[in-house]
């Protein structure tokens, strides 16, 4: 029998890990998969319909879904973009810090460990436009105050100044990181060759950080594409629907219209999205790499 389980260990060991996988997480996929062609609402009177495409064609069809769908993709892209930048130069310059560094990213790190719904309460305080810190600061430099979360016209700012807040400490990490691995002997040859510092960072420590800025990249992407708990405990994709993403949507059509077949099209929607953003990732990554190899 020893002989047998030794001879069959690769199989055996991974053997939990690859049920788990398909109970947890294949399972409900095929799960929600399935229940997208059917018309349900969740009740025990009425038994589910199978209605084919239908809740496809009629996701498509409607304006509140693109509208969801470009202010996720909008929200995504600004916010990373934003957080990449400043979690780079953030890790670059700690990069030099050589005191106190252990206390400087436990408190960078705060934001992000923070429970998602007690952010999303507190920065709510923040941005009350009577007593709010937000609107006091604005009034002490002289300026006029906003209208914050309650505004259709400056909720989708206010919800990536808080995103922005939370995870920039995650790319700045994840660069660190990165800048901790990197041998020392290559800069020193650079400074020997006459490198100055600009040329230090633009052309040695950003190329050989790519991999590692590309996967803090793609974690984040994936998480933005995701939020949902900053959202809806602050404005709960509100005023009207000009805070609303996929995600707020998708709960909507489940738990308060109760559609789900429709709300369960919208998540493989959702998830193809996702999927199509891990593939775009792969294909960046592989012509990195090949460049460079050559």
């Amino acid at each position: 029998m020893s002989k047998w389980v030794d001879k069959h260990a690769k199989w055996i060991y991974p053997l939990p890990t690859v049920i788990f996988i398909l109970l947890c997480v294949t399972y409900p996929l095929l799960y929600t998969l399935d229940l997208s062609f059917y018309d349900w609402g969740m009740s025990s009177i009425k038994p589910k319909e199978f209605i084919g495409i239908q809740n496809y064609i009629e996701i498509f069809s409607d304006s509140r879904f693109w509208d969801a769908f470009w202010r996720t993709i909008a929200y995504t892209v600004i916010a990373v973009s934003i957080e990449t930048v400043f979690g780079i130069a953030i890790a670059l310059l700690l990069g030099k810090i050589k005191r106190a560094t252990g206390l400087i990213r436990t408190i960078f790190l705060l934001p992000m460990v923070a429970t998602p719904v007690a952010v999303g309460i507190v920065w709510k305080l923040i941005y009350e436009p009577t007593i709010g810190l937000a609107n006091m600061f604005l009034k002490a430099l002289g300026l006029p105050a906003s209208t914050w979360l309650s505004g259709s016209d400056t909720v989708f700012q206010s919800l990536i100044i808080i995103d922005v807040w939370q995870w920039t400490p995650m790319i700045m990490l994840m660069v660190l990181a990165g800048i901790s691995g990197l041998s020392e002997d290559v800069f020193e040859s650079a400074r020997v060759d006459g490198a100055n510092e600009r040329q230090l960072i633009t052309k040695i420590q950003l190329p050989l950080l790519a991999p590692t800025i590309l996967m803090a990249v793609l974690l984040r992407v994936i998480d933005a594409l995701k939020t949902f708990d900053i959202i809806y405990s602050t404005t709960s994709g509100g005023p009207g629907y000009s805070s609303e993403n996929l995600n707020i949507l998708s709960y909507r059509y489940a738990f308060e219209y109760f559609y789900m077949g429709k709300a369960s099209a919208l998540l493989v929607i959702f998830f193809v999205l996702v999927m199509a953003v891990a593939v775009v990732y792969m294909i960046v990554k592989n012509r990195i790499e090949r460049r460079y190899e050559t």
